[in-house]
């Protein structure tokens, strides 16, 4: 009876340790084949999210306390566009924020039968992998995905119940390809603009913006910019204009509450590096550029390492990780990265992670996030809602739409952009690095927040309206 028990117990032992490994597999998977996701948001650059925007002219759709967010499990709010001919217009296809944004408009659009057409207005010649796969994606998925120029993309335009144009560099589709048909194509464009650089106001590029059905722009400050920078740079006016807050990938939130998931690939990715467990990372996730900000979180860095061994402050070993590295084009700001490392002799708390598309394994591995983005910032910031989602506290610049996701004090801490935000950042990578407390405290309300408005369900809800009053829309004369 004895040798019977315990033969039971080891089958059961056993039979356990293989479900154990084979969720592991599985998190693994999910995690590794999650929806292709930027880390690299476009640059496009108030106070609190919550904060009334000055210019009564923006319409933003966020919902009210009051009012509870699309449940899982309901008819989808796009659910009125079944059967709608969408053709969607990117200005290229790459791995940036602005057309794989747009590829998860086409999905969802896909997803409550809409007819979604694809273009995209500027391709290199020859074959192009990633173009290649992300072409094929999208026809896996239903997307129809044809060229930009030639007598079926003005058809299908004339055609579209809607056409979305995507940045202000599509515009030039416009009169390259419409020529003659642009009046009659205008009162059903929306265009969804991510960008907050100068060089992206030109009158070539956005001359007939103030005749669309309406713009859609990813933050209160980015859409502030764009209605004072058209009018006192281009004597232009903006059509109406909708604030829509990103949301994270339903993908993306598995991976984020798998806490198996999240354990393999710590283990995995901290390994990988050569850190410890109990090591502290701090990460900046973003392709390297100077905009980016990467230099100037390095000095921080830098210096904050000093700060702990003048103040002989008792923390575990600190590291800094870049991802987004590329050095196969040999920039000059990323080799100044590296000289910069080699010179202060930190070589061995510094790691740079090539480009990559699946994020999460870095989110899981890390302790906290630095949004460094300089001048006006990021237009939005997705890898910062993503980095909230697997709980991190976020170090990011007081600009943009960090500061509009981010709450100084509560979900992280800001500091200002430039050179100024040097030592402030220091003295925040410090704070963190003593308190594991504040840490863990901040990384769970940013969680929440994002619970609470940065799902896709909201980002659903939240173009769905946009979208409702756009084909609403009656022209009212054109030039």
């Amino acid at each position: 009876m004895a040798k019977q028990s315990a033969g039971l117990s080891t089958l059961c032992f056993q039979k356990k340790r293989w479900l154990l490994l084979l969720l592991a597999m599985v998190s693994i998977s999910t995690a590794v084949a999650f929806i292709i996701r930027a880390a690299y948001d476009s640059s496009c650059d108030h106070q609190h999210f919550d904060a009334p925007i000055k210019s009564n002219q923006f319409q933003s759709t966020e919902k009210t306390k009051d009012t509870a967010p699309t449940q899982i499990g309901v008819t989808s709010p796009l659910s009125f566009m079944k059967s709608k001919l969408v053709l969607l217009v990117s200005h290229e296809l790459s791995l940036s924020g602005g057309p794989l944004l747009l590829m998860e408009l086409a999905f969802l659009l896909r997803g409550v039968g809409a007819e979604v057409c694809w273009i995209t207005n500027q391709k290199p010649s020859g074959t192009d992998e990633v173009i290649y796969n992300l072409e094929n994606k999208m026809l896996d998925r239903g997307v129809q995905v044809f060229s930009a120029k030639g007598q079926e993309a003005i058809n299908t335009a004339l055609k579209a119940d809607l056409v979305v144009l995507n940045t202000a560099v599509a515009g030039k589709w416009l009169d390259a390809v419409l020529n003659k048909d642009v009046p009659r194509v205008l009162p059903k464009v929306l265009w969804w603009i991510h960008e907050m650089r100068g060089h992206y106001f030109k009158l070539d590029y956005v001359k007939h913006l103030p005749f669309v059905a309406g713009s859609m722009i990813d933050s209160h400050v980015t859409a502030e910019y764009w209605e004072n920078r058209t009018q006192e740079r281009l004597k232009i006016k903006m059509p109406k204009t909708y604030v829509v807050h990103l949301g994270n990938s339903k993908e993306l939130m598995d991976v984020a509450e798998d806490n198996v998931a999240k354990r393999v690939l710590r283990e995995h990715v901290r390994e990988s590096l050569g850190v410890r467990n109990d090591d502290i990372l701090f990460a900046a996730i973003n392709s390297v550029s100077r905009g980016k900000g990467q230099d100037l979180f390095l000095r921080s860095f830098y210096e904050s390492l000093q700060l702990i061994k003048e103040k002989k402050l008792q923390v575990p070993s600190i590291h800094a990780v870049i991802v987004g590295s590329d050095m196969s084009v040999q920039t000059k700001f990323e080799t100044e990265l590296r000289d910069f490392v080699a010179q202060k002799k930190i070589q061995h708390r510094v790691h740079f992670v090539n480009k990559t598309l699946t994020v999460a394994p870095y989110l899981a591995a890390i302790d906290v996030l630095v949004q460094n983005s300089q001048g006006r910032g990021e237009c939005f910031g997705r890898i910062t809602i993503e980095a909230m989602a697997f709980q991190l506290p976020v170090l990011g610049t007081a600009a943009g739409g960090t500061s509009e996701i981010v709450v100084n004090g509560s979900t992280g801490f800001l500091h200002v952009a430039g050179k100024e935000g040097v030592g402030p950042l220091a003295t925040n990578i410090v704070k963190l690095a003593t308190h594991v407390e504040k840490r863990l405290t901040m990384g769970k309300r940013g969680y929440e927040r994002v619970k609470q408005m940065f799902l896709e369900r909201h980002m659903a809800d939240r173009i769905a309206g946009v979208l409702k009053e756009v084909l609403s829309h009656k022209p009212k004369g054109l030039y």
